[in-house]
């Protein structure tokens, strides 16, 4: 086997639904975004879900929460993500890890990836210990019935969620970082 040589700017892509994106996305967008010269946050257009945000909605919110990222580029994709990186000139694929039931997932289709493109490497990325909870679907839930979550979600998702769900200012005010 021959080793691989490193390209000379490493451009990486960080897929998900991000259905609204937590602090939890936007922790491995900045701890990945000094690891590779390049990281696309892609969003999965996949019309057999129903989201809570539409597509265009989840890239007004991403791309507020990273303006300040030089680096960061947000986009969507249809198909197989390893179509969508090779077109793109991205030769890493960063996933989040939260518990063992990501990895088991998250190992079937980094497996399934390497098989269809082998020049495309999966590095997975352990969620920090504050973040290790949070999900999309939780957030939703909680929120959806009520319950705080500052701090689970960036400032103006929480402003777009309050919105979405018709409640006031007064009744769940926004937390502050």
């Amino acid at each position: 086997m021959r080793a691989a040589t490193k390209p000379p700017r490493v451009t990486a892509i960080y897929p998900g639904s991000f259905d609204p994106i937590t602090n939890g996305h936007l922790d491995l967008i900045e701890r990945g975004c000094c690891l590779f010269d390049k990281l696309i946050v892609a969003i999965l257009r996949n019309e057999t879900k129903q989201p809570l945000f539409s597509v265009e909605e989840r890239i007004d919110m991403l791309r507020e929460v990273v303006d300040g990222y030089a680096n960061v580029v947000v986009d969507s994709f249809e198909g197989l993500l390893v179509d969508y990186a090779a077109e793109n000139g991205a030769t890493v694929l960063l996933r989040g890890i939260r518990a063992i039931s990501d990895y088991e997932y998250e190992l079937q289709m980094a497996l399934m990836n390497r098989r269809l493109r082998p020049e495309i490497e999966t590095v997975f990325m352990m969620a920090t210990e504050a973040h290790s909870f949070i999900s999309s679907r939780l957030v939703k839930e909680v929120f959806g019935l009520g319950g705080n979550i500052g701090g689970l979600v960036p400032p103006p998702v929480e402003v777009r969620l309050r919105k979405r769900f018709g409640v006031g200012q007064a009744s769940r005010p926004v937390h502050k970082e």
